[in-house]
């Protein structure tokens, strides 16, 4: 007999290709154990990353939830949304303060900044995330002003927006199939999240994500959002351009994912004369299929880098671009990529940064690490709670009055007793219960920084675990604070020091 799994995060992608629903758990080592995998065709529902049929993506929603919670042998009660598509984009906004006199700068003061620029009227569009850029505090430009004393401040703002129906039309189709929705992401950020490197953000880069009919651009620098846009081309153009020359479409994406080069050698003569074939069922000349993905993936890459030059960060991404999604995958995607834009340092994530725990379904192609991500940046149980059945407590019968116990205590007193004692008993359990999870929230927080480099915070994480008082885990907290304090001389400035000096002396022998 199969064992309900009643402890997990759910997420679903609104991809244009594909409605992708997972369900899974992240374990305390920072990995992630995907549980259940399901998808439905989007086609006929979604265009551009965009709802247009309601029904049918309902539908859709209810058939993937159906067999999630069939793998689960258990009800899903709420699931993480990702936001995307074509009307994505972000809008910089400046708001100023001005202070009669000389004011220090307070998180509420910033706070009131945050407010007044989501106050900021759009026409038909709505404000979905804000990441805060800088604060012009005087003649200079500061990450954190607080504490800082001037006569006023200047927050720069970059808001990502979308259309006010996007959300809508989400919110109407979960509603439609019944579904709750836990919160919603927004899917190139989370993407970002789990495919960037610390240091490619701080450093400058691109996030160019190639999907079926959106190509979007995130880009990067001093680990802060600078620009974000969505590009109405993706791989599904190079399908149905190669459909064109009387290829049935099926055919038409398997030639794609088989034989396509973003960037074929012009000094090839071999495919003057070369059939590339699909069983017997399809076949076009090696120089055309050439022609036809190098002429779109071309016209892809233009539009990607015309965003980069856009956003004013062209010579600021010392980091290069990382490419990611299904299109990704064209043979010479990256020799096209710095062709088009100079770019010469290329990374393809075909995976997020996340271990995954023996689960087939999920590919290492790029084309899921968006569904990983909403995974990734899901919080609470999504499970339907099981209301435990309340164990019945003991019957302490009421003593008659004037009775006394051998030790000349009273029955009632005896009674009231054993009710504290029973109280006592159950609260120190709840309190234990209580320090286990919050050990494992710690510990799972510890990992994260100890992955990101962050060995003081994770060492200080670390003693407040330790104030837990669990006396079992002492043990592992032991082994990990030696891990870190390695981990921390290793990577410490005068390790770096020395580790040049003594490359230096090998170089002169």
């Amino acid at each position: 007999m199969v064992t309900a799994t009643t402890d997990f995060i759910a997420a679903i992608e609104l991809g244009s290709s594909k409605i992708t629903g997972i369900a899974g758990k992240k374990l305390l080592d920072g990995s992630i154990q995907v549980l259940a995998i399901a998808s439905e065709n989007s086609e006929e529902c979604i265009r551009n990353g965009v709802i247009y049929n309601l029904d049918k993506t309902a539908q859709s929603l209810t058939s993937i939830i159906h067999k999630i919670e069939s793998t689960l042998k258990a009800s899903i009660g709420k699931v993480y949304v990702g936001v995307g598509g074509q009307s994505l984009k972000t809008l910089l906004s400046t708001q100023t303060l001005h202070f009669e006199e000389e004011t220090k700068i307070t998180q509420e003061l910033i706070d009131t900044l945050l407010d007044k620029n989501r106050e900021v009227p759009l026409i038909d569009r709505e404000i979905l995330e804000v990441a805060p850029q800088e604060y012009k505090v005087g003649n200079n430009l500061l990450n954190d002003p607080v504490g800082v004393p001037t006569d006023s401040i200047e927050g720069r703002y970059l808001n990502v927006i979308a259309r006010t129906n996007v959300k809508q039309n989400v919110d109407k189709c979960f509603a439609q199939a019944g579904i709750e929705i836990a919160d919603y992401f927004i899917a190139p950020l989370v993407l970002a999240d789990a495919v960037l490197t610390n240091t490619e953000r701080r450093s400058g880069c691109i996030l160019v994500d190639l999907g079926a009919d959106t190509t979007t651009v995130s880009v990067y620098k001093n680990n802060m959002l600078r620009h974000l846009a969505v590009i109405p081309l993706g791989g599904t153009d190079i399908t149905k351009d190669i459909s064109s020359q009387q290829i049935e479409e099926e055919d038409a994406e398997a030639l794609k994912i088989r034989y396509g080069n973003a960037c074929p050698d012009p000094t090839s003569e071999e495919e003057e004369t070369v059939n590339y074939t699909i069983g017997e069922r399809c076949s076009i000349q090696a120089h055309l299929l050439n022609e036809i993905v190098e002429a779109r993936i071309s016209e892809i890459l233009a539009n990607v880098w015309n965003q980069v030059v856009l956003s004013g960060y062209d010579d600021k991404l010392l980091s290069g671009a990382i490419l990611t999604g299904g299109a990704a995958n064209l043979i010479n995607i990256d020799v096209a990529f710095t062709q088009i834009t100079h770019i010469a340092k290329i990374r393809i994530a075909k995976e997020t940064r996340f271990t995954i725990k023996d689960h087939a379904e999920i590919r290492k192609d790029g084309s899921q690490n968006t569904i990983v991500a909403l995974l990734a940046s899901g919080k609470e149980n999504c499970c339907v709670p099981v209301r435990p059945s309340k164990e019945k407590e003991p019957e302490i019968p009421i003593a008659p009055e004037g009775l006394f116990t051998e030790d000349g205590e009273s029955a009632e007193d005896k009674r009231q007793r054993l009710i504290r004692e029973q109280k006592e008993k159950q609260l120190k359990e709840q309190r234990e219960k209580q320090a286990k999870a919050d050990y494992a929230d710690s510990l799972k927080k510890i990992h994260e920084l100890k992955e990101q480099g962050k060995y003081k915070e994770a060492l200080a994480e670390l003693e407040e675990a330790r104030r837990l008082n669990l006396a079992d885990k002492e043990e592992e907290m032991n082994l990990l604070e030696d891990q870190i304090r390695e981990l921390k001389k290793k990577n410490s400035r005068w390790a770096s020091w020395m580790k040049k000096i003594d490359t230096m002396l090998d170089e002169e022998k």
